[in-house]
C-alpha cells in the first residue's frame, strides 16, 4: 500500500503522515526496491487509532502516551484527565458568555470598554471627575486589571473602586490627585511638587490595594516595572512615594 492509498483510506492527508512518522507515532514501513513506502495492515490500525484520538481531543504528546507501550498510562486515565480538561474550559466559556450576554443587555458600551457591568458602573461614577490624563490612564490600568484577574481578585477590585468614589468627598480628594500628577506630566524625578502630590494619592489609595507584604521590588516584579515606567519620570517618582507611604502607615498602625 502507498502512502497516498493509507492516507485515503484512513482520512487524512499524506502530509499528516509524513508529520506522524517525523514525531515518531507512525512506525515507518519497509521501503521497496525503487524506494517507495510500502504500507501493511498495521500502519492502517495505527494510523487510524491516531485519528481517534486526535479527535477526541488528545494532542499529539498525549496520543504518544497512549501508543507507548512503556508509558504506564492507559487510554482510560488519559481520557479521564480529557474529560476534566474539556469540563474546566465548557465552565470557562459559561463564564464569559454571562459576562458577555451581560455586556449587551447593558446597551451602550462605555468608551473605555468592552468592560464588565460591574467596572463600568463603576467608571460611570469616576465620571464625576473633570476630564484628566492621569484618570484615563486609571480606568485603563483598572481595566486591565479587571480582565486579567480571576473571580475573587475581580470583585476584589470592584469593592476597591467603589469603596474609593461612594462619597462626594472622596471624588473631590481624587480629583485633587489627579489634578497634582498631571501637573507633573512634564517634570522631572526631583520636582518639590512630587511630594505633595504622593501626600494626596497615599491618601486615595483603597484598603488592599498593595500586598500585605509592602511594596514588591520592581526589579523581581515585571510588571509593578512595566507599569511605573509608562509614567513620566515625575509622576513615577510620585507613585512610588504614596506606595511607600501607604506601607508605612499601615506598618505603623
Amino acid at each position: 500500500m502507498r502512502i497516498g492509498e493509507l492516507a485515503a483510506v484512513v482520512g487524512v492527508t499524506t502530509r499528516t503522515v509524513r508529520h506522524y512518522h517525523h514525531l515518531g507515532l507512525l512506525p515507518e514501513p519497509e521501503r521497496l526496491g525503487n524506494g517507495y513506502r510500502s504500507y501493511a495492515l498495521r500502519h492502517v490500525v495505527v494510523l487510524a487509532r491516531i485519528r481517534r484520538l486526535t479527535e477526541l481531543g488528545l494532542g499529539l504528546p498525549e496520543v504518544r502516551d497512549v501508543l507507548a507501550d512503556d508509558a504506564g498510562r492507559d487510554l482510560g486515565e488519559v481520557l479521564e484527565e480529557l474529560d476534566a480538561d474539556l469540563a474546566r474550559q465548557e465552565a470557562a466559556l459559561r463564564e464569559r458568555r454571562v459576562r458577555l450576554r451581560r455586556l449587551l443587555e447593558a446597551g451602550e458600551l462605555s468608551a473605555d470598554g468592552p468592560v464588565s457591568p460591574e467596572l463600568a458602573e463603576l467608571f460611570a461614577g469616576m465620571g464625576q471627575v473633570p476630564d484628566s490624563p492621569m484618570a484615563a490612564k486609571d480606568r485603563e490600568i483598572f481595566t486591565l486589571l479587571e480582565t486579567t484577574a480571576g473571580p475573587e481578585d475581580r470583585q476584589r477590585i470592584h469593592d476597591m473602586l467603589r469603596a474609593a468614589f461612594d462619597r462626594p468627598e472622596a471624588v473631590a480628594q481624587v480629583t485633587h490627585a489627579y489634578a497634582l500628577l498631571d501637573a507633573l506630566a512634564d517634570a522631572g524625578p526631583d520636582d518639590p511638587r512630587i511630594e505633595e502630590a504622593a501626600r494626596v494619592l497615599a491618601d486615595c489609595f483603597p484598603p488592599g490595594l498593595l500586598p500585605e507584604g509592602g511594596v514588591p521590588d520592581e526589579s523581581e516584579h515585571g510588571f509593578l516595572r512595566a507599569l511605573l515606567s509608562d509614567f513620566p519620570p515625575a509622576q513615577a517618582a510620585a507613585i512610588r512615594l504614596a506606595m511607600r507611604r501607604v506601607t508605612d502607615q499601615r506598618e505603623g498602625a
